[in-house]
């Protein structure tokens, strides 16, 4: 019991001192986001911020391993896996590196997930039960790599991939109590949702120091790392770490395939998500940060309990959960080119 509370507070702590670390660190190397056209903020501010996330999560993964929230061999792996989608990101902050060998990097940090036994489980979509069989390590990969671009996708206004991590990850460890009430599982969601509530302090609108490509790539694997992990213990908690994480995989996902539609090239940068229109309307990060965390809260998380709770299939919760936002998606103009989007 003082294992859940002393860690998660810890973790905190630990975050939110190192994060301000790094933002030194940034101002000192002159690693700073400069405001240009396809930007969503409009003062320079130094990024890199997120790799007090990493080191700080990364560190608490043998306490977990020995509090019982991870099995050796998932910590292991999701400690090399994290290490090196970070160290990508890292690198790509100081100096843009090649498209190819950012998408290599991704690759290899999925494929030691798969070797730490994290990969998709089984699934019964409308009463029908699909098993990936040998092709569950590909499709766990492909699974993982959009994970980690979405979420940098995504990563484009103040405090909006904290505030999501902190939500989802928050619920997520609720539903742990629900399928598999008594284990010491839901520690591991709290640490890394208490790390980026450390970083948010600095991130929240408006920011001192952005994420980075560091931070945001080790994000998005490790949600789909719990997501996996979750997979492994009960088949509704995938479908609800899936359906919890919807504002980012919507938004990442049709604008991905609109552009694709409008022959844009998908690895350059641009500002057409719907959450960049949003804040571009409301002329606020901070209102479009609250509205997305708001609906994970009050919307994602309730359908994922249903699920947990059998009221509600997988794949059916999973469709009511999403079809509101990819209509919000649309509305918004996600995909469309960055200008002003007109009143929804």
């Amino acid at each position: 019991m003082m294992t859940a509370i002393l860690l998660p507070i810890a973790a905190l702590l630990l975050s939110w001192r190192c994060t301000g670390m790094f933002r030194r660190y940034a101002l000192s190397r002159d690693l700073i986001d400069r405001p240009n056209l396809r930007s969503s903020h409009s003062v320079p501010t130094p990024r890199g911020g997120g790799m007090a996330i990493v080191l700080t999560f990364t560190a608490a993964l043998p306490l977990l391993v020995y509090a019982g929230a991870l099995e050796r061999r998932q910590a292991i792996a999701a400690g090399v896996a994290g290490a090196i989608a970070a160290l990508v990101g890292f690198l790509d902050d100081h100096r843009p590196i090649p498209p190819s060998w950012r998408f290599a990097g991704h690759i290899v940090s999925a494929a030691v997930l798969v070797w730490g036994t994290l990969t998709l489980p089984a699934m019964t979509v409308f009463g029908l039960t699909l098993n990936p069989g040998p092709l569950s390590a590909g499709l766990t990969i492909v699974y993982i790599v959009w994970l980690i671009n979405l979420t940098n996708f995504m990563d484009g206004i103040d405090g909006l991939a904290a505030v999501e991590v902190v939500a989802v990850c928050a619920w997520g460890a609720c539903l742990y109590t629900v399928v598999r009430p008594g284990t010491p599982e839901p520690l591991a969601p709290l640490v890394l949702a208490a790390a980026a509530l450390g970083f948010l302090y600095w991130n929240w609108p408006p920011a001192r120091v952005f994420l980075g490509d560091g931070g945001s790539g080790f994000l998005g694997l490790m949600i789909g790392a719990m997501a996996l992990q979750a997979g492994a213990r009960a088949e509704s908690l995938f479908w609800s770490w899936t359906i919890l994480f919807g504002v980012f995989i919507v938004d990442a996902s049709v604008t991905l395939v609109r552009r694709a539609l409008q022959g844009a090239r998908l690895h350059e940068a641009h500002r057409s998500h719907a959450y960049q229109h949003a804040a571009q309307r409301f002329a606020s990060h901070r209102v479009v940060t609250m509205s997305a965390a708001a609906i994970t809260l009050l919307w994602l998380g309730p359908l994922a309990l249903l699920v947990c709770r059998g009221v509600v299939g997988g794949a059916a919760g999973l469709v009511i959960a999403y079809a509101p936002l990819t209509v919000l998606a649309i509305r918004l103009h996600a995909g469309r080119r960055g200008e002003v989007s007109p009143a929804v």
